[in-house]
């Protein structure tokens, strides 16, 4: 299949290991579209009871999408760009829809693509080196593969802080936003692992057993503050409350002064969107919109430049101002497509 996913079968076990270690294991548009080939027989196959979604080595679990190649395809005419984010979404949606139970891996990094391998899974396992965020808004795109989707549906305004922030959580924030289920740490996972193996009927039972408690949640000190500011009708107002707030609101002020305006507005309106869609799929044609668009816009190219290529993180956004964002710009990138350019799900197969 491909040298970056390594394919294997235990037992009654699927496994998808991602194996891009020196990027992190960001994804590509061919690992997306292997893990899709593959989920697909998997699906139609009764000796495969489950999926287990992993890494190899000890580095991450995965940092994203390409992102590189993203900016040089937004660069050009987009077409490449265009073409991972159709593929990504479709996986995402059949990771979304999968009828046999799915359990991701979070062991390490945990950012962008890789949220988008985990948050659809029915099982998502942190550890002692699990960090989780969604660090778009800080190079000018937004937090996609279902972010529109799962970030409202966390609990209060958890998913808005994470979305407009780029916040990194750790294991026990992730067990109290509902980002994971269960916390092992990662001594124990080549145990779990041949357990879940073996015993690929009772995983609910073997998960218990691993899971231990990962200490209070950090958050749980903010959440009071988090939910009043990030309610706020507004990404002006949210920050002007953070601004009035604590010092810990004012770091988070702070942190919202370095974002891409565009890109905190586009996230605001998308959680929003996400939030009243009718189904997932209809979330995910959304994202392609605004995916298919701001890969091509200023704050995109330049915020690869400055956090990724030049390493200056002084990027120079365009708009410079929240206030000159404005509601025909927001239109612009979230307008329909062109009929024969939207995104769509993969056809339904028998199973």
């Amino acid at each position: 299949m491909s040298d970056e996913i390594w394919v294997g079968r235990e037992g009654g076990l699927g496994r998808l290991t991602l194996n891009r270690p020196q990027a992190l294991h960001a994804l590509t548009t061919v690992m997306c579209s292997t893990c899709i080939t593959v989920l697909s027989d998997w699906r139609r196959d009764p000796a495969v009871q489950a999926v287990l979604i992993d890494h190899s080595g000890e580095r991450g679990f995965c940092a994203g999408g390409d992102i590189r190649m993203l900016a040089d395809s937004g660069a050009d005419d987009g077409r490449l760009a265009r073409e991972f984010f159709f593929t990504e979404y479709r996986l995402n949606h059949l990771l979304f829809s999968y009828p046999k139970p799915v359990i991701a891996v979070m062991d390490g990094i945990t950012m962008g693509g890789g949220v988008g391998l985990s948050a659809p899974a029915r099982y998502r396992l942190a550890t002692e080196r699990t960090t989780f965020a969604m660090p778009e808004t800080g190079i000018g795109l937004f937090p996609d593969v279902g972010g529109g989707w799962f970030l409202p549906r966390l609990p209060g305004r958890i998913g808005l802080w994470l979305a407009l922030t780029g916040a990194r959580i750790k294991a026990a924030d992730c067990l109290h936003a509902g980002l994971a289920t269960h916390y092992v740490p990662s001594e124990r996972l080549p145990a779990l692992k041949a357990e879940l193996a073996e015993n690929f009927k009772d995983i609910e039972p073997l998960l218990a057993k691993y899971h231990v408690d990962p200490g209070p949640a950090p958050l749980l000190a903010h959440r009071a503050e988090l939910d009043a500011a990030f309610g706020q009708g507004s990404v002006e107002a949210i920050l002007a409350a953070l601004e009035a707030g604590s010092d810990w609101a004012q770091a988070q002020a702070l942190a919202l002064r370095t974002k891409s305006p565009q890109t905190l507005k586009v996230a605001f309106r998308q959680l929003a969107l996400g939030a009243a869609a009718p189904d997932f799929a209809a979330n995910m044609a959304m994202e392609y919109r605004i995916g298919a668009r701001v890969v091509q816009r200023h704050d995109f190219l330049e915020g690869v430049r400055a956090v990724i290529v030049d390493k200056d993180n002084a990027p120079k956004w365009n708009p410079a101002r929240l206030e000159d964002v404005g509601e025909d710009l927001l239109d612009a990138i979230f307008a329909p497509l062109p009929a024969d350019q939207e995104w769509s799900p993969l056809e339904r197969t028998p199973q």
